[in-house]
């Protein structure tokens, strides 16, 4: 493993040079000045999510057509054994709910249990709905759904809820106080989000590695999107479901034993966990202080200084999520995020971390603090270009043509990677609706995403400058349903993107016009038409339209599992 990671720092360490060396090349034009520097400066911080992405995917996609069991050869434990499997552990499946509708829980909470229960192994599984519901009507109203899901299962399968006054310590202190009320009671527990679902199946999967693995800490599921008729979301986990899994695996390659953990749909060892992984509040009392909001990579990183390992099942049919439907929900729990992992800062350096835990600390910081180097290098690129009389004069094309080629490719490699596995296996093409739509989504979804990254750029951005006055996010009730967002909603909430597009473009256009298609493409169009995105992506009838035409379909509609159709069918009724 030492040597896989040797080898991977190697080349992501040449690519970040060569990506240096090409941006010093086309900046040189007349020497460096001041302004050269501080773009190159913000360049550099972009550059190791470029590397590191390129390396994974291009390692991800070298496995995935060539290992005959990609899983086996990451985990051996991962290995398909003969005959069914024996489950003897006890394992507690974590349902963490806060201000969520009850329906959509007991839909998720009861498929899974008929699923569990028509396996035969029940009597080894107890469900816990850890409430931090807030309001008093919603909780005498989910209280009243989960006792009743309580009832049906009765003698058949344990149903336990609680809920906690106030939220002490967020999802993790909601944890926190199952382990110290309920931990001696089990060996494993599965860990859930509101909008998690998962199999029998995959739960089964990931209870007999663990039995098969002692030394296994967290045992973390590739999460990949359900199918919806989001427009928003279609496209977005579209996209995410053709970069994870090349992204993942490369990553497991070299990560080995420090995986990663995502705080859901994974499994985790109670006892170590429960000793080594509580986390205490950060003292003081300025914004990133008090109680951990993004906690999951943390604790990853202290079960592996236990002793114990952390690693990731990159298979897709063990469990889903839901994503945000709209724009605006995605942008608001991206920012939830952005300043959880800020907080990561005060735990890079504890004792005893592996150098691994404290990479992955650091490349989770690094993907937020790349949104305002990217801002940073628009708008200063943007004056620069704007006062150099002719653009041969700020950029150099011989190197600048070859420096945006290799930021594209090494920006689009991981879901590139998806796409050649896709194209090269027929009934995977087939499951994604056929090589007609799934080409058709490719291209839709990369149209999406060229205007999706600016304006999550600009939105990080945002949070930045206001952090230092106080301005937080905290832990709200997530909007699930699909839902439509007014003109004047969406204006309120992204006239930022849109005056930095517009500004930027008008800047553009009254110097060197010629330069508008490429800054329009590559960033500023997106900023600019934020609004218009964020208002159709949500309209219910463009949703229906692209489900009905095929674009975004994920092999999950075109072959529905059972326990899926399942749900899908709790869901009509209701």
């Amino acid at each position: 493993m030492q040597v896989r990671r040797l080898v991977f720092l190697a080349l992501v360490s040449v690519s970040i040079a060569t990506l240096l060396v090409l941006a010093a090349l086309t900046l040189s034009v007349g020497g460096l000045g001041a302004g050269d520097i501080v773009l190159l400066g913000l360049f550099s911080l972009t550059t190791p999510w470029l590397a590191v992405g390129f390396w994974n995917s291009a390692i991800g996609l070298a496995l995935m057509l060539g290992a005959r069991d990609v899983s086996a050869f990451l985990i051996p434990e991962a290995a398909r054994q003969p005959g069914p499997t024996s489950i003897t552990a006890s394992t507690a499946i974590l349902m963490c709910v806060r201000n969520e509708a009850p329906d959509r829980v007991v839909r998720n909470l009861d498929t899974m249990i008929a699923d569990l229960a028509a396996v035969g192994c029940a009597d080894r599984f107890h469900v816990y709905i850890l409430s931090d519901t807030s309001g008093r009507d919603l909780a005498a109203t989910e209280q009243a759904a989960f006792e009743a899901l309580q009832r049906k299962w009765a003698g058949r399968l344990a149903v336990a809820y609680r809920r906690r006054e106030t939220n002490t310590g967020f999802k993790a202190g909601n944890i926190r106080d199952f382990l110290e009320r309920w931990g001696g009671d089990h060996e494993l527990m599965v860990t859930l989000d509101a909008d998690s679902f998962m199999t029998a199946a995959g739960i089964l999967r990931l209870v007999s590695i663990m039995q098969r693995a002692p030394r296994l800490g967290i045992l973390q599921s590739l999460v990949i999107g359900m199918p919806t008729t989001s427009a928003f979301a279609r496209l977005f986990q579209f996209g995410m479901r053709l970069g994870l899994r090349s992204w993942t695996i490369g990553s497991a390659w070299w990560q080995g034993d420090c995986g990663p953990y995502w705080g859901h749909n994974a499994i985790l060892r109670i006892a170590p966990f429960k000793q080594h992984c509580a986390i205490a509040p950060l003292a003081g009392k300025g914004i990133l202080s008090g109680h951990i909001l993004s906690h999951d990579q943390i604790e990853a990183a202290l079960m592996r200084r236990a002793g114990y390992e952390v690693r990731v099942l990159p298979e897709e049919d063990l469990g889903w999520e839901e994503n945000p439907p709209t724009l605006i929900e995605f942008l608001r729990r991206d920012q939830r995020w952005l300043q959880g992992t800020l907080q990561y800062v005060f735990f890079i350096g504890l004792p005893g971390l592996r150098a691994v835990s404290r990479i992955q600390l650091l490349f989770a910081m690094l993907m937020f603090t790349g949104s305002p180097a990217w801002i940073g290098l628009w708008l200063l690129g943007t004056a620069m270009l704007a006062a150099a009389p002719q653009t041969s004069a700020f950029l150099d094309a011989r190197y600048g043509v070859p420096l945006l080629t290799l930021i594209l490719v090494m920006w689009f490699a991981p879901k590139v990677a998806t796409v050649i596995d896709v194209l090269c296996r027929p009934a995977l093409r087939r499951s994604f609706g056929g090589p007609l739509r799934f080409a058709a989504s490719v291209v839709a979804e990369t149209a999406f995403w060229l205007m999706l990254s600016p304006i999550m750029w600009a939105c990080h951005t945002l949070c930045f400058v206001g952090l230092p006055f106080g301005k937080v996010i905290g832990w709200g009730a997530q909007l699930r349903d699909d839902h439509a967002i007014s003109w004047s909603t969406a204006f309120a909430k992204l006239w930022p993107q849109t005056l930095l597009g517009a500004g930027g473009l008008l800047a553009v256009a009254l110097s060197h016009p010629m330069a508008l298609p490429w800054v329009f493409v590559l960033i500023a169009g997106g900023l600019l038409l934020a609004v218009p995105l964020g208002v159709v992506t949500s309209w219910p009838g463009v949703g229906l339209a692209l489900q009905r035409i095929g674009i975004g379909r994920l092999p999950e509609e075109t072959d529905p599992p059972a326990a899926l159709s399942r749900r899908a069918a709790f869901a009509a009724a209701d």
